[in-house]
């Protein structure tokens, strides 16, 4: 293990930095219990002479955790259920998937 996935390993541990969800996938009904870092930024769009802000729903997951999410998959943080949006992209070092989700 490099000193990046040790690194990562203890932030992911940490309860303040991130959170326990589960993952269903859209295919089989496997699931699994994974831990998240979620992030809300703002996306801006623009369509013609106009900008749109819209909100977002990302999250961060450990490809140790989750070795292949796919479009459709369901993640379920606490009460709230959303589906993952275009495709998975991971971190420069393979460590970490960002996920986009929207709303299920």
């Amino acid at each position: 293990m490099n000193v990046f996935a040790a690194a990562t390993d203890r932030i992911y541990a940490n309860p303040s930095m991130a959170a326990a969800a589960v993952w269903i996938s859209a295919t089989t009904s496997e699931e699994r219990p994974i831990r998240v870092i979620r992030r809300a930024p703002d996306r801006i769009t623009e369509f013609g002479a106009g900008r749109f802000v819209s909100d977002t729903t990302m999250i961060d997951v450990r490809v140790s955790d989750l070795p292949n999410p796919r479009p459709g998959d369901l993640v379920v943080i606490g009460a709230d259920s959303f589906t993952i949006q275009g495709e998975p992209i991971r971190d420069r070092e393979r460590l970490i998937w960002t996920l986009d989700l929207r709303p299920s």
